[in-house]
């Protein structure tokens, strides 16, 4: 594995704030990093250190292990003063990793100011490796995206939808028992994409997701790889999706059908049992309810379970994360197997869509969700981007239906960036 790059000495400093609003009124226009919820969380901006995971030199499952090398390493010659000592205090570093680390590159950043917000407690982290500290960066006003138009990615509707024929036909076959197909959209917006246009109106519709930026690479996901903290361990499994109505008596009936549907509850069973087994060695009293509740979302409704674990072998939140990627939520089962299935089928780079995405401290705790209900920016033109849905494909799918829900999960970006 190759090692990671020499560190600069860095020194953080978190002191209590006074209310300033709205956190992500607060991100400048460039180098936007956040992972917010309901109001709450980190936002940050400015790169005080960066490592990025070239898929070329380190293969695979190797970029987890590269990424806590180096957070270590930077973590314990660190000089902290926090006056705070809450989740997300003192040094802290956002990520986003690549869904297939043969593919594509993964990164994690050290933002050089951070403001967070925790049960009406706020605070400010200046992070920085040298005396003078970070310059503060203007908030200029939000701009519009302008006209957006839309065209097919690496397949039309009608090629996707075979493509789910033949995943059928494989399963049928028992090549494998589940298998999670993504496809992409295309967007070309008028202007540069700002993006927190885009973040702005998915934090208000889906409050209860996570709203989160990367290095390009935004979204709102409703799924938790994990939230380790003080040794506990949680995991938000979804999978079986219907879409909503917009009729309330008809959502409560689609909801009932959703919970008794025997192909969504078989997919959801191979999710949580691969998250479940994905813990075990790092984890005792693992909890898992005998039952899946509908989590309702502004335009899908989903099987949800969350899954509870006490963390005994001193386990970061990056390791366990490198422990349950990928889930069968966004692979299948067996992971072998689904993952030869998707490089067979599917015919795009996700990216990092559907990889890791969030958040780690200083010591270890963080919080970790699954890149979903996202876009990426291309690096090279921010007029383009790529939005992306995925659904998991078993014996009974049809894929008509398929190719409906992943129409449904492309509309939250897709409406936030007409805002």
């Amino acid at each position: 594995m190759t090692s990671a790059p020499a560190l600069a000495l860095l020194t953080a400093t978190t002191v209590r704030i006074e209310d300033p609003g709205p956190l992500l009124a607060l991100l400048p226009e460039d180098g936007a990093l956040a992972w917010v919820t309901g109001g709450e969380g980190l936002v940050g901006w400015g790169e005080a250190a960066r490592l990025d995971v070239d898929p070329t030199a380190v293969r695979g499952a190797d970029r987890f292990e590269l990424v806590e090398q180096w957070w270590r390493a930077l973590t314990d010659d660190c000089d902290v003063v926090d006056d705070v000592r809450l989740p997300g205090t003192g040094l802290v570093a956002f990520g986003s990793f690549a869904f297939d680390g043969d593919r594509a590159s993964s990164v994690l950043i050290v933002p050089e100011v951070v403001v967070g917000c925790r049960g009406g407690t706020w605070w400010t982290t200046r992070i920085s490796s040298g005396p003078a500290g970070p310059a503060p960066r203007p908030v200029t006003p939000v701009r519009p995206p302008g006209a957006v138009r839309y065209a097919d990615g690496s397949r039309s509707s009608a090629g996707w939808t075979s493509v789910v024929g033949e995943a059928v036909e494989r399963i049928a076959a028992g090549d494998v028992a589940k298998v999670v197909l993504a496809r992409d959209l295309e967007a070309r917006t008028e202007q540069p994409l700002d993006v927190r246009w885009p973040l702005r109106r998915l934090a208000a519709d889906y409050p209860e997701c996570r709203t989160f930026a990367v290095d390009g690479l935004f979204g709102a996901t409703p799924e938790v790889y994990v939230s380790l903290e003080h040794g506990v361990a949680v995991s938000r499994v979804l999978a079986g999706t219907i879409r909503r109505s917009g009729d309330s008596q008809r959502d409560v009936e689609q909801a009932t059908s959703l919970a008794r549907s025997s192909k969504d509850l078989e997919e959801h069973e191979y999710a949580v049992r691969s998250v479940a087994e994905a813990l075990a060695p790092h984890c005792d009293a693992v909890e898992v309810p005998a039952e899946p509740f509908v989590l309702h979302l502004a335009n899908v409704m989903h099987l949800a379970t969350d899954v509870r674990a006490s963390v005994v072998d001193g386990a970061s939140s990056l390791a366990l994360v490198a422990s349950l990627h990928p889930s069968a939520a966004v692979c299948g089962t067996p992971t072998a197997a689904a993952m030869g299935v998707i490089r067979d089928l599917e015919g795009l780079d996700r990216g990092r869509y559907a990889g890791p995405v969030g958040w780690t401290g200083a010591d270890g705790d963080g919080e970790w969700g699954i890149a979903l209900r996202c876009a990426e920016v291309d690096p090279d033109d921010p007029r383009r981007l790529r939005l992306f849905a995925g659904c998991g494909i078993v014996a009974g799918s049809r894929p008509e239906q398929e190719l409906a829900e992943s129409a449904a999960k492309l509309v939250p970006v897709r409406d936030a960036l007409h805002g």
